[in-house]
């Protein structure tokens, strides 16, 4: 496994993030398709002798239940201090007026609970999961400084909102002193790469790491186009996302995979890690060898033209995700 410094920080982590929403109590919110702890568990062993030390998890993840799974595997399979373990806040968590959103009091409360959950406490990486337009700027970033200060996260990020939004967040911070943000979890692969407009270039020029969601696409770019899945049938928000359009960037990736003689997840993969503004790509998995593959992209290398192959039937999308 490779390792890279998370933007322009020395934390180090592996090119490669296990992401964590696919953990979780089915029971437990609106993912019909995660599996339990038994299922999840072997999966994330196979990650640590792999040399994957950075995971991502979400409190709003199956009703938190994806965090108690993954803190007491981790407790179980390494040691605190080998891991970098990143959780985010913002969905909702609790009916009525506070129960989610970016205000001082959620942020307080939330790292809070995330941490019982985790079972740890601190968090390596503490996300804002989305812009939160209600509250304050200020409000939140002073909240995730003192997070910080009180040494419950070492390091605060961000994930997808508009490049407007997140240059404003980082003036906020050096305007004021607060701890900086140092990362960015956007929606970024070969069916969706509007980030390249100008959050790409906003994080390369501010020396932000870049850890995608969605690398693959939800699983479009790992099968057949009309090949569906438990998780595609059922997942509301993922149908949003992608269109008819995208099928020629899907069949490039066949086609490439085919030549040669890997997965189509493999080169996907391989071509996101090809940017230099990507740290690591956040995959998902429920079975050992889709971990495999994830692995496996690390050592592939795409030549300029392949690249060149994989980015020319890209039709522009609406933004989506945010």
């Amino acid at each position: 496994m490779e390792y890279a410094r998370l933007g322009h920080t020395g934390l180090e982590v592996s090119r490669i993030c296990l992401g964590c929403m696919s953990f979780g109590d089915p029971g437990r919110g609106n993912h019909s398709w995660t599996i339990g702890e038994d299922a999840a568990r072997p999966i994330i062993r196979q990650a640590l002798e792999a040399g994957i030390n950075f995971f991502d998890t979400a409190n709003v993840y199956s009703g938190g239940s994806s965090e108690e799974i993954v803190g007491r595997a981790l407790s179980s399979f390494a040691r605190r201090d080998e891991i970098v373990l990143a959780t985010k806040v913002h969905g909702r968590m609790r009916e009525g007026p506070n129960g989610q959103g970016l205000s001082r009091k959620a942020i307080l409360s939330e790292i809070d609970h995330s941490l019982r959950r985790l079972g740890t406490d601190h968090v390596d990486l503490y996300q804002i999961h989305r812009f939160d337009p209600r509250t304050p700027i200020e409000e939140t970033v002073e909240a995730l400084h003192d997070v910080v200060k009180a040494g419950k996260a070492r390091y605060v990020g961000a994930s997808s909102m508009y490049a407007w939004q997140f240059q404003k967040m980082l003036h906020v911070a050096e305007q004021h002193g607060f701890t900086r943000f140092v990362s960015m979890q956007d929606h970024y692969n070969l069916l969706y790469r509007e980030e390249e407009r100008e959050m790409l270039p906003l994080c390369s020029s501010e020396g932000i790491g870049v850890i995608p969601w969605s690398p693959l696409a939800r699983g479009r770019l790992t099968r057949s186009w009309e090949e569906t899945t438990q998780r595609s049938e059922t997942d509301e928000f993922g149908k949003r996302l992608y269109g008819e359009g995208d099928r020629a960037v899907v069949e490039k990736v066949a086609a490439i995979a085919e030549r040669r003689g890997v997965s189509r997840a493999e080169v996907a993969l391989a071509w996101l890690l090809s940017k230099p503004v990507v740290t690591a790509p956040i995959i998902g998995v429920t079975k050992p060898e889709q971990l495999e593959a994830g692995l496996a992209a690390a050592s592939l290398e795409l030549d300029p033209s392949e690249v060149a192959e994989l980015e020319a039937p890209y039709e522009p999308h609406a933004i989506a995700g945010h």
